[in-house]
């Protein structure tokens, strides 16, 4: 297999993960679609020198989180709100109006998060450990565990005080 169907085949398999990542950093389609598109041009440039040590989908959350929070500095874009839904770990089974309500209230919190806080919490949401997540956002598992406490913390607050 040529470098290029194997990177396509790539593609195809994760292009939900990169969907993902693009909704947590924008919030309009269009925009969503634009760093979609920019995840994967970087993801090709960068397909040379992957090293499959790392699992592919580890490899996909580094370059596609990098890419956004650099994509998001160059164009000095703030971020308001983000669409979360559509994420599989989040969605609620049965309607409850009180549910979620403190659903919406918990998104408006994460929402207000800095952008490497709001990658890690996503993470967090995907059922990635300590390990997976420190190997992608490029610290330590025991920093991850630090972050992800305050984080919570600043939930907690956040949530109780609405």
């Amino acid at each position: 297999m040529s470098q290029e169907e194997e990177f396509v085949n790539l593609i195809q398999q994760n292009q939900g993960l990169l969907y993902k990542i693009a909704s947590i950093y924008t919030r309009i389609p269009e925009e969503q679609q634009d760093l979609f598109q920019e995840i994967v041009y970087q993801t090709w440039k960068s397909f040379g020198s992957y090293k499959k040590a790392a699992k592919p989908s580890t490899w996909l959350y580094r370059v596609g989180m990098n890419t956004a929070i650099s994509h998001l500095n160059r164009s000095k874009k703030r971020i308001t709100a983000v669409s979360l839904e559509g994420w599989e770990s989040l969605r609620l089974e049965e309607y409850d109006a009180g549910l979620e309500e403190r659903v919406q209230l918990l998104y408006a919190e994460i929402r207000k998060l800095g952008l490497l806080d709001r990658g890690i919490v996503f993470l967090f949401l995907e059922d990635k450990n300590y390990e997976e997540i420190a190997e992608i956002v490029g610290i330590t598992a025991s920093n991850v565990g630090t972050r992800l406490s305050r984080i919570k913390e600043k939930l907690r607050k956040g949530v109780k005080n609405n």
